[in-house]
């Protein structure tokens, strides 16, 4: 099985006598989006602080591929590309040049590679031109584009959406997707819009007073959302729970609920078509990420 890229074992951070974060342990697996969800003051930010090596870590340790943050600084941070808060450009200088000025400070970085990060993220039609006219959601994906230059294992995202619009926020998460299916990169990323999380990531991470109060796995190892309970409402429930006998089905009412995905449900749905039961409605059950949200965090408010 693959070591994870990303490991914190008990990582705490103590500010005089306040824990901010306390005894945080997760693995994130290589080539998934991990959501960090929680509310104002959880510990977020200061997470993704240690992680990149802006404050120290009071107790407890991460690796980066292997590489410890605390004991060999720069193996493990070469490995990370990162935007904490906002992406910081020359806003008089066109985006090509933004990146050209970035990436004579790594090494080995071609333009090639500047022409592919910027096809990568969509800016092929804009790149020249001042960042000035960029929209919010055009300076982030260039930040974005900056973050990839030297081909990370590992993006960290603080809080990306913030500001943009429903379409910078779609473009982006479709980004993100695909740089995780196509080129095998870690993406870490904060947010508090659970329903983009939920659309984004394969496993989410909840943070609450500095705690980690739970960890979901929202897409299977193929980016296939998770199974998740599903109601078949059927003229026949004893019938129906007879012909998905193998799904372990429940019967609620008129209802059959078993647990299952997409193409399962599709599957289920023409098993009891065939078997002469008619199904007048298929609705999901399982809690969305909202629910879970509010119920491990005791419902605090969301930032």
């Amino acid at each position: 099985m693959q070591e994870p890229l990303v490991r914190l074992m008990g990582v705490t951070k103590k500010i005089s006598s306040r824990v901010i974060v306390d005894n945080l342990t997760f693995d994130i697996p290589q080539g998934q989006v991990f959501g960090f969800l929680g509310p104002n003051g959880a510990g977020k930010t200061t997470t993704i602080r240690m992680m990149v090596g802006l404050m120290s870590i009071t107790e407890g340790d991460i690796t980066i591929g292997g590489r410890s943050i605390r004991h060999h600084y720069e193996q493990a941070a070469a490995q990370i590309g990162a935007i904490v808060e906002n992406p910081e450009m020359y806003k008089f200088m066109s985006g090509y040049k933004n990146l050209i000025h970035y990436a004579r400070m790594m090494p080995g970085i071609t333009e090639e590679r500047i022409t592919e990060v910027v096809n990568l993220v969509g800016l092929g039609n804009r790149i020249h031109d001042k960042v000035q006219t960029y929209s919010l959601g055009m300076r982030q994906r260039l930040g974005v584009a900056q973050a990839l230059l030297h081909r990370p294992r590992l993006l960290i995202l603080d809080e990306p959406t913030n500001g943009l619009d429903p379409q910078g926020i779609r473009e982006l998460r479709d980004y993100l997707r695909k740089l995780a299916q196509e080129e095998g990169t870690t993406v870490f990323v904060s947010s508090h819009l659970l329903s983009e999380m939920e659309l984004m990531c394969d496993t989410v991470g909840i943070i609450s007073q500095g705690k980690l109060v739970d960890v979901r796995a929202l897409r299977n190892a193929h980016g296939e959302p998770e199974a998740e309970d599903t109601a078949f409402i059927v003229s026949d429930p004893a019938r129906a729970a007879e012909v998905l006998q193998s799904a372990d089905p429940t019967v609620q009412g008129s209802s059959v609920v078993v647990r299952g995905t997409p193409d399962m449900v599709a599957e289920m749905n023409a098993r009891l078509v065939s078997a002469g039961v008619n199904v007048y409605g298929i609705m999901p059950v399982t809690r969305s990420l909202e629910d879970q949200f509010l119920e491990v965090t005791g419902g605090e408010a969301i930032e």
